[in-house]
């Protein structure tokens, strides 16, 4: 009788105990001291482990510190050793919700809406899991689509419910790196990766962001050390793959090429092209690589068509834009080249690019007058002898003594033809006149102002 008249002493002194604690933490919950009150909280469990609302203050306390894991355990604890507390409940649902289980927080405020149906605080909070596992569904439906724009602003939505979910904030970045939007991505998989070093997920996006920024290498480091925290993580296994295949077809396709073997670099750089088609910085270079090849090949059409793709994935490629202007160069379509110029002059302005951008230019100005080389029939190095001996050809050719039986329409033709030769070669024959020819000069201006001298 004694012991138990003891026991039962101590278990009021252990609960007197208890309760100050609690006071003590309800304090510094109000001067939101946070931290003190979780050390309050903890002692009074310590003095009186079965008291659930000890458990419940706790994990409030939890909560404010952004702690929702170990808030959710205490929720639990507390809901465990009762079943109507309805604050451990609606603490459980929010843990939950937080954490991106919507399912699980939905039945917690569920069972609150059964303890007290008017809870207007579930009844809002459940509407809250409904929407986030609306949200997942659309993103779910999107990424299947690739529409992952649509994806970032369903798991925006999501994270303003549920702002601790690692899984929306990874799929998020997933997405934006996926669109190019890579310091985004890596900056939500870095904020992950600080809390959680061993996040596979997290070291995934890593990786995935640099080898889309073609830094294959640092993106392979980054998918093995993935796999070692998740053996099972199959998206970094696949894209470990394709970085090692991308780069080993990339650099024998360099090889080859550097050996003066077109036809074969040609093969490897489609090939290396087929591997991953989300991989734009590294495929943009790719086709540029081959668009060099095609001119080497010549094949201008072809390398004008692979430089045309490059841009269209990087519009800021210098490279493919000087390449794609010297193909033009090469098939006389000087406006095409002019604009390729102006866009690269605009971008750097160095004395090289400005030089070329005028050449460019010069070459434009003189397609668009009669070109002398082409009525006479040669090159545009053609010597002394070689115009005089094609003058004299052609002039046989198109005399109207020859013609003199031909239909008039056929002998105003050939006169015309006849009179474009003379003048040619009245140009191409005089030094002179051929070197302002040449350079672009406009013949018939520099005659009239050397005559108004």
């Amino acid at each position: 009788f004694c012991l138990h008249i003891s026991s039962v002493w101590l278990f009021f002194l252990s609960l007197r105990e208890a309760e100050g604690f609690k006071e003590q933490g309800n304090a510094f919950y109000v001067k939101k001291d946070y931290s003190e009150a979780f050390n309050y909280y903890t002692k009074a469990i310590d003095a009186c482990p079965k008291n659930a609302s000890y458990y419940g203050n706790r994990a409030a306390t939890l909560m404010m510190l952004c702690r929702f894991r170990e808030a959710l355990v205490d929720s639990q604890r507390a809901v465990r050793l009762d079943d109507c507390f309805m604050k451990g409940h609606l603490r459980e649902g929010k843990c939950h919700l937080s954490l991106g289980n919507a399912m699980a927080a939905s039945r917690c405020f569920q069972k609150v809406l059964e303890l007290e149906p008017s809870n207007s605080q579930a009844q809002q909070e459940h509407k809250n899991a409904t929407a986030v596992l609306e949200y997942e569904r659309m993103a779910d439906f999107d990424f299947e689509k690739r529409d992952f724009r649509k994806v970032v602003y369903s798991m925006d939505k999501a994270l303003g419910l549920a702002s601790t979910c690692h899984r929306f904030k990874i799929l998020k970045a997933e997405c934006l790196a996926l669109l190019g939007r890579y310091p985004e991505a890596q900056s939500v998989a870095s904020d992950i990766l600080r809390m959680d070093s061993t996040n596979g997920d997290a070291l995934y996006v890593r990786g995935l962001c640099l080898y889309y920024e073609d830094c294959i290498d640092k993106a392979v480091q980054f998918f093995v050390q993935a796999l070692r925290m998740a053996p099972d993580h199959e998206k970094s296994r696949l894209a470990c793959r394709n970085a090692k295949a991308l780069k080993a077809k990339k650099e024998e396709g360099n090889k080859v090429f550097k050996d003066s073997n077109f036809e074969a670099a040609y093969r490897l750089y489609s090939e290396a092209l087929a591997i991953d088609p989300n991989n734009i910085k590294t495929n943009a270079k790719l086709y540029c690589n081959r668009g060099t090849v095609g001119a080497k090949l010549n094949k201008p059409d072809q390398a004008i068509e692979d430089c045309t793709s490059a841009i269209k994935l990087d519009d800021t490629y210098i490279k493919a834009y000087l390449r794609r202007a010297q193909c033009y160069m090469d098939i006389e379509q000087y406006e095409e080249a002019v604009r390729d110029y102006e866009k690269v002059y605009q971008t750097e302005k160095t004395k090289e690019h400005k030089h070329l951008l005028k050449t460019a230019q010069l070459e434009l100005k003189k397609s668009k007058r009669k070109d002398y080389y082409k009525v006479l029939g040669v090159g545009k190095n053609a010597t002394e002898d070689e115009i005089k001996k094609a003058y004299r050809k052609r002039a046989l050719m198109h005399h109207p003594d020859r013609h003199s039986a031909a239909t008039p329409e056929v002998q105003k033709e050939e006169e015309k033809k006849f009179k474009e030769m003379g003048e040619a070669f009245t140009v191409l024959s005089d030094p002179k006149k051929k070197t302002r020819y040449d350079c672009g000069h406009d013949l018939e201006d520099d005659s009239n102002n050397m005559g108004g001298q």
